[in-house]
This record gives C-alpha cells, sequence and structure tokens, in this order.
C-alpha cells in the first residue's frame, strides 16, 4: 500500500479538525500570496476535503484538485456545492497521474507529499508532477520532520488516543499504535489507528487506518528535485520568504520551477 487510506471515520474526524480555510502556521496565506497573480490553471494536488482549495477558489483562481480518495474527494465536493464553488476534481493517485491540463502552479500543502510511503513512488509523483506543470510553472510544497510539536496536529500524530465529539452528539475515539519504524536510514514510520464510533454509548462502526509518514532532509529533498528536471529551487522557513531553515521544528517550503 502507498499511502495511508482514508475511510469514513478518518474523513470525518479531519473535516472536524481542518476546517475550510484553517491556516497551519500561515500555510493558506502564503499559498494565496504566492497565487495571487496566476492567471492560468492551479492544481492542488493531495486536495483532502478543501481546507486550502476553497479559500483560494474565493479568491478568484481557478485551482483543479487531485486526490486518491473518494471519500476526502466526496467532502471536499459537498463543502464546495455549499459555498456554490464548482471546482474540477480528479480521483487520482500521483504516481500515475494523467489529467488533460497543464498548470501554472501546482500545490501540496499540509506535509502531505509525506504520506507516499515509499521512496520509488515518492519519485515517480514528482516526475508526473513536472510533466503537468507548463514551461516555467512552479511546484510549491511544504514539508516537516518526524516527532515535530510544531506540525504534528496535522495529521493527527500521538502515542495513545483521542476523543472527538460530531456536532449531532456522536463520539469517535481514536488510537494509535506504531508498528514498524526506521527514523534514520529508510526515514519512515507506520503507525496502525483504530477508529471507534459510539452513539448513545454504543458502538456502531469501526475503522482501521494503516497510517505512513516518510520525511527527507532539507538539502536531500532539494537534490531530489533537482534529479527531477526543477531548477530555481528556493526553500524557506515557516512560510517565511528569505528564513533560512535553522531546526527541525520547523516547516520547510519548497519552490521550484519547471525549465
Amino acid at each position: 500500500m502507498s499511502f495511508s487510506h482514508y475511510g469514513e471515520l478518518c474523513t470525518e474526524v479531519y473535516d472536524l479538525t481542518k476546517k475550510v480555510g484553517q491556516s497551519l502556521n500561515g500555510d493558506v496565506e502564503y499559498y494565496r500570496e504566492k497565487l495571487k497573480h496566476c492567471t492560468g490553471r492551479i492544481l492542488e494536488a493531495m486536495v483532502g476535503s478543501g481546507r486550502v482549495i476553497i479559500p483560494l477558489l474565493e479568491s478568484g483562481l481557478t485551482v483543479d484538485g487531485a486526490d486518491y480518495s473518494p471519500q476526502m474527494l466526496a467532502s471536499c465536493r459537498k463543502r464546495c456545492e455549499e459555498r456554490g464553488l464548482t471546482p474540477v476534481l480528479y480521483e487520482a493517485n500521483l504516481q500515475e497521474l494523467s489529467l488533460p491540463h497543464k498548470y501554472e502552479a501546482i500545490i501540496i500543502p499540509g506535509g502531505s507529499f509525506l504520506l507516499i510511503e515509499h521512496r520509488e513512488a515518492s519519485l515517480r509523483a514528482l516526475h508526473r508532477l513536472y510533466e503537468h506543470l507548463e514551461p516555467g510553472g512552479q511546484l510549491i510544497l511544504d514539508l516537516f520532520l518526524p516527532d515535530n510539536n510544531v506540525n504534528s496536529s496535522e495529521f493527527g500524530r500521538w502515542s495513545g488516543s483521542a476523543t472527538h465529539r460530531l456536532p449531532n452528539g456522536d463520539i469517535i475515539t481514536m488510537e494509535s499504535k506504531t508498528v514498524e519504524a526506521d527514523l534514520f536510514f529508510h526515514q519512515y514510520r507506520v503507525s496502525h489507528l483504530k477508529y471507534e464510533k459510539w452513539r448513545n454509548g454504543v458502538l456502531v462502526q469501526t475503522e482501521l487506518q494503516r497510517f505512513a509518514l516518510r520525511w527527507y532532509g532539507v538539502e536531500e529533498f532539494k537534490y531530489i528535485l533537482e534529479s527531477i528536471g526543477f531548477s530555481d529551487i528556493v526553500v524557506c522557513a515557516d512560510f517565511e520568504d528569505g528564513k533560512k531553515p535553522t531546526s527541525g521544528n520547523q516547516t520547510f517550503v519548497y519552490r521550484a520551477t519547471k525549465v
């Protein structure tokens, strides 16, 4: 399995904890600023349930979305429809991406690129993204390192359990257990997450999720982008242009241009 699977209960928790337009350390504002002069099409890869794409659409930008999870896409589509927005959304695996358009910019917010479990699959995905950019187009994405307390809320990473109360009164409990890890050599970790939905004290639904993360060193990922063919690669920390990465507790933002 190359990706962490987002099922129905996982999507409900994601929607509850990742509100539309909710900024993670300034990411929504950063992407909106970097894209504001785009006149062509933009792609948000790994779009999820719409946290970032919706404010971009509301800014007047033309943004398509792609995600491998039908549950996430259904949530994104519903959230867009509630706001009178009708973006083109594709169910797609990035390593096999084949869309009918070329893009002026492609973005992957929220560290989502780390969800591609295998390194070979990550490289194939970057090649496919490169091919979907117009000449001079930019790839913009952000990454983080493991055990980063600043960013850990994005994927709900914890040891133990958590409880989420839904608006209708239902409760979803979550338990997480790391089952496989190679932190320094292969740079990945696999956890098993169990979701249980409770209604009036009765268990009504259970879901299991295999959740994998793969990470990259700051300079390592820059070299990877260069090997794909990207140029003019700029790296900053914490969504602040010119701020150099100095700590593993920062978010690392990459902007790379297709020649």
